[in-house]
């Protein structure tokens, strides 16, 4: 098993900045990939990054160029740092942890980004 906390999400106007962390334990040593994925009201999840532990980097179309995801294998924790804010970002989000072991990936509880226009 692998427990994940979220913590730094909050309400933000359009344009502003937000950071994301998360931090990780429990079985993590057979973990690859870490990173955040968001579900906005009436929506599927989805994956908005994720990164390797070597440090391979993925971003989804939407937030390229305005998110930066980040990884500290030593203390286990992950960030995610939002920038450029858009009210369609609005959604909880998520960290995701893969246990390439089992093949199976665990989720955060979650935590509240809303963005005002």
């Amino acid at each position: 098993q692998v427990q994940l906390v979220e913590s730094g999400g909050g309400l933000v106007q359009a344009g502003g900045s937000l950071r994301l962390s998360c931090a990780a334990s429990g079985s993590i040593f057979n973990t690859n990939v870490m990173g955040w994925g968001r579900q906005a009201p009436g929506k599927a999840r989805e994956v908005v990054a994720g990164v390797t532990r070597a440090g391979t980097i993925m971003y989804a179309d939407p937030v390229k160029g305005r998110f930066t995801i980040s990884r500290d294998n030593a203390k286990n924790t992950i960030s995610l740092q939002m920038n450029s804010l858009k009210p369609e970002d609005t959604a909880v989000y998520y960290c995701y942890a893969d246990n390439q072991d089992i093949a199976r990936r665990f989720w955060g509880q979650g935590t509240q980004v809303t963005v005002s226009s």
